[in-house]
């Protein structure tokens, strides 16, 4: 028997932060796994984009503006987004982690909800769905994946950011259908979306509670997206007859093929449902009336009444043996050919009526499936100079509308992303936004110099440029410690007035004054750096002959690097004290011989006589004394007598 391999991101510690401990599930843009914030110590869901998506760029900039737009999401009803970003080539988003199933496993596991159940539901859904309508976001993938519903009862909406992310790639397969199931008229045959194309998925997830089923299904996928465009969304009702009327009028309302017939956002329909709210929870199931036809009973809305035509087909046949004595043969022959007659008629229309529906079928069929209306794979063009990707485009069928707009990743001139973006669909012959690169936009540099970290980030931030997480730290004797010394870029020069947006910016942050270690001891002088971040160099020993500095203490320390970093050494130079020597004893010498002799010793020499007088003057004392200790370098003064 052969095992899975293990998931390599099991134990993996994401952007230092977030250690991962299981997978929960995986879908066709990301992974979701359970995972620790060691910073927080609590129980998160983070969503880690596949390889293949997080290469794209223009992918990865939708994906963290569509995260920021979820963050802002503060609704009971809506899953939070607390964090996101990338570690190494892996982009990430961390949410609100809840234990429990989604509405598509309950579903599963009980087929139908009652109109009790499903009120309870739609009512948290919509919550939390007019919280984003309120805010600018169109959800594009309502489904019951992304309803979950967690074992203290909460009801939260996820997913909010992925629907827009999701057009970089094309789902296939089981994924593909089952999004296809909830796409709203619009998006199959135009390819534009609004608050009320999540409505019409709304609908459809109220008939598929109600009714245990979808109301549109089909082997191939456009068979489905056909159906939505062109067919009317039944009545829940017609498949179960327990649901009330209101239930059928908020489907119905809610899948109208026109957006106009539609609510126009979920404020609009919550509101609906929370009026009609008081009614349902008093409603009766309703049984389905028998049909019955007697002589005794009138027709009524639950009696089915048969036409006349119809009830003569139903008739026994009239034969020649139950004409009576007083009728006549040739006109009952007549009036059965005449009824003959007007059956073959009514036959030949009913035949050449199902021709034309066919026909029409077949033609409609051929519109959106290989004709003008059928959808398209949009290609991939970022990169590549406009004429070549405007050439792709209209290979596959798509009508081009160039724009120019900046971008901070593709270079000027070349193109920088579709809507619909690449490896998305849209319709054949439809326009498709072509966006030309002008390359990053220019920001001016907003003057932090001299502010704290947390102040020059928040600016710098808001001026829309790029700030590294991490910080320099430089020591200064002009900037106190925690201040902005300097902004620099990639290469460390710094910054000039005027900076492109998107490329990366580090702040260098003050140390403060390098320590002053002169004149400690050498243990000293190496813990007071240390605590700095600084490591101290010993680059030779020296004499010191001012008695400043006593032996084993600093007499002097320089750094080894400008500017100066924690982590740089120091080098100093160790005090040996001062140099003793005797001094000789010159009483009695000549005077030439005494300066010699002190001079060899390594002192001066100070006396009164002139240089003329010299070798006539006899030395009769001497400071210091002869045969004492004394400075190597200092003055020997001498008196004496000239002898003439």
């Amino acid at each position: 028997m052969t095992t899975a391999p293990a998931d390599p991101m099991i134990g993996r510690l994401i952007d230092g932060r977030y250690q991962v401990r299981s997978r929960i599930a995986r879908g066709g843009m990301a992974t979701v796994y359970l995972a620790t914030d060691l910073r927080l110590e609590r129980r998160v869901a983070i969503k880690i984009m596949h390889g293949h998506l997080a290469d794209d760029n223009t992918f990865k900039t939708r994906f963290v503006q569509e995260a920021r737009s979820a963050a802002r999401l503060a609704h009971p009803n809506v899953v939070n987004v607390f964090d996101q970003g990338q570690d190494a080539d892996m982009a990430y988003l961390v949410m609100e982690y809840l234990p429990g199933i989604t509405l598509r496993d309950l579903l599963k596991d009980y087929r139908k909800l009652t109109p009790e159940q499903t009120v309870d539901i739609m009512d948290a859904v919509l919550a939390g769905l007019a919280a984003a309508h309120k805010a600018g976001i169109v959800h594009r993938d309502l489904k019951p994946e992304n309803v979950l519903l967690a074992d203290d009862g909460r009801i939260k909406l996820g997913d909010f950011g992925l629907a827009r992310a999701a057009s970089a790639n094309t789902a296939t397969g089981q994924a593909l259908l089952g999004t296809i199931a909830y796409l709203s008229p619009e998006l199959v045959t135009r390819g534009v979306a609004d608050a009320r194309s999540d409505l019409y998925a709304i609908g459809i997830m109220m008939y598929e509670m109600l009714t245990g089923e979808q109301p549109y299904v089909g082997e191939a996928p456009m068979q489905i997206a056909y159906q939505h465009a062109n067919d009317t969304v039944p009545t829940p009702s017609s498949k179960n007859p327990a649901v009330p009327v209101e239930l059928d009028e908020l489907v119905l309302w809610a899948t109208a093929r026109d957006p106009e017939e539609r609510p126009a956002d979920a404020r609009v329909m919550l509101e609906r449902l929370r009026e009609v709210e008081p009614a349902l929870r008093g409603v009766q199931p309703i049984t389905q009336a028998t049909a019955v036809l007697t002589d005794a009973s009138p027709p009524t809305a639950e009696t089915r009444v048969l036409e006349p035509a119809t009830a003569a087909l139903l008739a026994p046949p009239a034969t020649a043996t139950a004409l009576a004595d007083d009728d006549e043969p040739g006109e009952d022959t007549a009036a059965l050919t005449a009824a003959s007659d007007r059956r073959k008629r009514r036959g030949y229309w009913l035949l050449t009526f199902v021709l034309l529906l066919a026909g029409l079928a077949a033609g409609t069929g051929w519109y959106f499936g290989a004709g003008p209306g059928a959808l398209a794979t949009v290609p991939t063009v970022v990169g590549l100079a406009p004429d070549a990707a405007e050439a792709a485009l209209v290979d596959e069928g798509f009508r081009v509308e160039p724009v120019e707009r900046n971008d901070p990743d593709v270079p000027a001139g070349q193109v920088a992303g579709t809507d619909p973006a690449g490896g998305g669909q849209a319709q054949r012959g439809s326009t498709v936004t072509m966006f030309i690169s002008l390359g990053p936009r220019i920001i001016d540099v907003p003057d932090v110099l001299g502010s704290p970290e947390a102040e020059a980030r928040a600016a710098l931030d808001a001026a829309g440029l790029e700030v590294a997480s991490d910080v320099q730290q430089q020591f200064s004797e002009d900037v106190d410690a925690g201040a902005v010394l300097a902004l620099v870029d990639a290469d460390g020069a710094a910054l000039p007035a005027e900076y492109p947006e998107g490329a990366p910016i580090t702040i260098v942050v003050s140390a403060g004054e390098v320590p002053s270690v002169v004149g400690l001891s050498q243990a000293d002088a190496e813990a007071k750096l240390g605590e700095a971040q600084l490591s101290l160099n010993v680059v030779g020993e020296d004499f010191d002959n001012s008695g400043e500095f006593a032996a084993g203490t600093v007499m002097s320390a320089e750094p080894t690097t400008d500017p100066v970093r924690p982590g740089d050494a120091i080098d100093v130079v160790i005090s040996k004290g001062q140099d003793l020597v005797a001094v000789p004893n010159v009483v009695g010498m000549k005077m030439p011989e005494a300066i010699a002799a002190l001079e060899g010793a390594g002192f001066t020499v100070a006396h009164s006589f002139p240089d003329l007088f010299l070798p006539a003057v006899t030395v009769n004392s001497q400071e210091p004394a002869g045969d004492t200790q004394a400075v190597r370098g200092s003055e020997v003064k001498l008196t004496g007598t000239l002898t003439l």
